[in-house]
């Protein structure tokens, strides 16, 4: 068996790029694994590729990952993409599959990167063909310099309007915009705007994206009380309730948004205690100041452990490699914190932001907690908010309860797409706090593994 890895880093979005790079420097032994091809993570996906030449649309906050991810490649890291973790111990041993074999190796530090994912939108009709994610539809514009014409885009929250007037700046047509932000979040937003002036420019940005959308010759619907997305085997349009009057809007193509999520189904079956963040409406992962988690050896950075934005992001995991390292001694304590001390800075002035952008952008209940009981909530098992009140009727109290009940959660995904909505759809039901009732309990392997990679598991590889 080969000797622990110094620091192994999970993802290669911001916060991965960013705290590799620090180890590296600082001569740690250093593994990147990463699901995608290229390093850059969602905010920065397909960087390298969209250099030369540079695509105007994708906007100059996308291409401030160019440096990051320039310098990533020059460090003296190991890294592996196209590489899928699965199983990740207290113990800080981590299994991962690649080439079609899994391989076992233990590190002294592991620092999750993960990111984030989109929130799910568990709406009527959101499971039928013709309707995505609008981060899948960026997705496809970054990657294939294409995107889906004539679509209309549903959604709260600086991604959906990023999305919009990348379309629109792209030549793409865009058949409508539908912003579901509740109007009351305006006033509730409100007293948190002297703070977010240190974020000035993020605001001038997102205010001339909706001034740029509003001028164009896209139509933009807001004070949309709720949807319903209609057809049969497929989506044939979407309705729309506003001012007690519905209005439908034909079109084959509808893509969903409202904000993002902690994506944090590693960290909680490593075995990292998390906690319900009211203001996101989510599941946060428990972290220190240096980002360890209730695992000593495991940290969390970026949007993996709480939603603070990609610059933030970046800046988490600096400081997260820095506590790794001197754990493992490559640096005193005293250096760790003279170099983490700008970082903290910053960072600090970053996150003035985020309770103005929370409550701003927290998305309405009803498109958090489905009402009508047809509606699908676990696509993997096709389990109905029907089902789901039956099971609560019938005395299940929680999400892991809910797997004996009705195999929601077991399917591919393991809960990912419907864990948010199961827990406060049970808390919603049962009248209890969403913490009270609780999340999945993630056991290995957290992704999708093939019989013939667990026998070609190799313990002693990492190539």
């Amino acid at each position: 068996m080969r000797d622990p890895i110094d620091i192994i880093v999970i993802g290669t979005g911001p916060a991965g790029m960013a705290a590799s790079q620090v180890a590296a420097k600082q001569g740690a032994k250093t593994l990147v694994l990463d699901e995608q091809s290229s390093p850059g993570g969602q905010i920065f996906r397909a960087i390298e590729a969209n250099e030369n030449p540079k695509r105007d649309e994708l906007g100059e906050s996308y291409y401030k990952g160019s440096q990051l991810t320039r310098t990533f490649r020059n460090s003296n890291i190991h890294y592996l993409p196209d590489t899928s973790v699965w199983q990740l111990s207290k113990d800080r041993e981590l299994s991962y599959s690649r080439n079609g074999a899994a391989q076992t190796v233990t590190a002294k530090q592991v620092i999750i990167a993960t990111g984030a994912q989109e929130r799910p939108m568990p709406v009527s009709g959101w499971t039928l063909p013709g309707v995505m994610t609008i981060g899948a539809a960026q997705i496809l514009l970054k990657t294939s310099n294409t995107g889906i014409k004539d679509a209309i885009f549903v959604g709260s929250g600086p991604l959906f309007y990023l999305a919009v007037h990348q379309y629109m700046a792209a030549g793409i047509p865009v058949k409508a915009a539908i912003d579901l932000t509740p109007k009351i979040n305006y006033l509730r937003a409100i007293p948190h705007l002297p703070g977010a002036w240190s974020g000035l420019s993020h605001l001038i940005e997102g205010w001339r994206w909706k001034r740029e959308i509003v001028k164009s010759e896209i139509p933009l619907i807001s004070g949309v009380k709720n949807i319903r997305i209609t057809g049969e085997d497929a989506a044939t349009g979407i309705e729309y309730l506003k001012n007690e009057k519905w209005t439908r809007l034909d079109g084959q193509h509808i893509l969903l948004h409202q904000g993002i999520v902690p994506n944090i189904n590693i960290s909680l079956a490593a075995g990292c205690d998390g906690h319900w963040n009211e203001k996101q409406a989510c599941w946060a992962i428990e972290v220190d100041s240096w980002f360890q988690s209730s695992i000593p050896g495991i940290f969390v950075a970026g949007d993996g452990a709480s939603i603070r934005g990609g610059t933030a992001a970046e800046l988490c995991g600096r400081i997260a490699a820095l506590g790794a390292l001197a754990q493992i001694g490559k640096i005193t304590d005293k250096e760790r914190n003279r170099l983490a001390k700008p970082y903290r800075h910053k960072l600090s002035t970053e996150l003035k932001i985020r309770p103005f952008l929370d409550t701003l952008f927290k998305p309405a209940d009803n498109f958090r907690i489905p009402k009508q009981d047809d509606i699908v909530v676990c696509r993997c098992e096709e389990i109905t908010v029907a089902q789901i009140r039956e099971a609560v009727k019938s005395g299940c109290v929680g999400p892991n309860q809910l797997k004996s009940f009705s195999r929601c959660g077991m399917g591919p995904c393991q809960g990912r797409f419907c864990g948010l909505t199961v827990t406060e759809l049970i808390a919603d039901i049962l009248n209890k706090p969403v913490n009270d009732v609780g999340y999945y309990r993630l056991r290995p392997p957290i992704k999708p593994l093939l019989l013939q990679e667990l026998a070609n598991l190799n313990s002693d590889a990492e190539k």
